[in-house]
């Protein structure tokens, strides 16, 4: 175990010393005060590993002390062990009540002080290290469930999630009779730029496009990538005609932005909107297939365009 600093609590001067020899001898760093309001000045200003701190002080009492440590965010993990010439159990109860590691009584010897210091010491770097495995599998946890929702690519949702939200958001449109809109897009000639340009060319495309759609939606809008060069954009309170506004501003941003290496070849984008309310729409399959449907007259009709679907009809804007 690393060397440690102690800090020592005591107003008995003579005790104190006894104290600092001891565990100077076992290895230990030692800083000795001699009443609460210093305890808790260097606590503050060079925090130490554990603490020996006598009851019976002057000013605040080492129970004082002890509950001010252990409310305090920065020094409640710090080991307490308190020395008191009090012997009855009550005072031991009192101390460990309020939050003490360990309660040694005086006079105390040289042999089990250095034993119950190093059991706190250890107990501590075992409660560390445990804590810190635990924000690691936090963190992996985190990480995974990430990877399970996002496409790794673009960093929009992936497929899975987009499904997920939507039957919440279509749900929520239902209870509340409020509009929703979906926006289904779908890249131009993707292939010839894969086989122009290569596919690390088409990936930078691909994350390109899903920084636009992020750029110009809102906080409360999901986007995702739906397939291979089709992206999708949930639009919660929103009607269609706002929806074609916002599938304009995305479809002439992609239009006019400057992908890196392809002056050559224009890059555009098919968009086919669907939403409610619709009477022929009640489930949110059909508000997919409906904006399916519309993609794929945008793309008949000439690409690079928006089309809204009705239920029973198609629209070209």
């Amino acid at each position: 175990m690393a060397k440690a600093n102690v800090l020592v609590v005591e107003d008995d001067a003579i005790q104190a010393e006894a104290t600092r020899q001891i565990l100077e001898k076992a290895g230990y760093d030692v800083v000795c005060v001699k009443d609460g309001f210093s305890a808790i000045k260097q606590v503050k200003t060079n925090k130490p590993d554990i603490i020996l701190l006598d009851v019976v002080l002057p000013g605040l009492d080492g129970y004082e002390i002890c509950r001010w440590l252990k409310l305090e965010e920065a020094t409640k993990g710090i080991p307490v062990i308190m020395l008191t010439v009090k012997k009855e159990l009550s005072d031991k109860i009192s101390g460990l009540q309020i939050g003490a590691d360990d309660y040694l009584p005086k006079p105390y010897n040289e042999l089990e002080l250095n034993a119950r210091i190093y059991a706190s010491l250890r107990t501590k770097a075992l409660q560390d290290e445990l804590k810190s495995k635990n924000t690691q599998l936090e963190e992996l946890l985190a990480r995974v469930e990430y990877m399970a929702i996002t496409d790794v690519l673009t960093g929009l949702y992936n497929r899975r999630r987009l499904h997920i939200v939507l039957a919440k958001e279509f749900e929520r449109s239902k209870r509340y009779a409020s509009p929703f809109a979906l926006i289904l897009m779908d890249l131009d000639h993707f292939k010839n730029i894969n086989d122009t340009y290569g596919h690390l060319a088409g990936d930078m495309v691909l994350q390109d496009v899903a920084k636009i759609i992020l750029k110009n939606i809102r906080e409360i809008d999901t986007a995702a990538r739906y397939g291979g060069e089709e992206f999708t954009v949930l639009l919660p309170n929103t009607k269609k005609e706002d929806a074609v506004h916002l599938a304009e501003r995305i479809r002439r941003s992609i239009e006019s932005h400057k992908f890196p290496d392809m002056q050559n070849i224009a890059i555009t984008v098919s968009i086919g909107i669907s939403g409610v309310p619709d009477e022929d729409i009640d489930t949110e399959d059909k508000l997919i297939r409906c904006a399916d449907i519309a993609l794929y007259k945008s793309k008949q009709d000439g690409r690079n365009r928006t089309v809204v679907a009705e239920g029973k009809s198609l629209v070209e804007i």
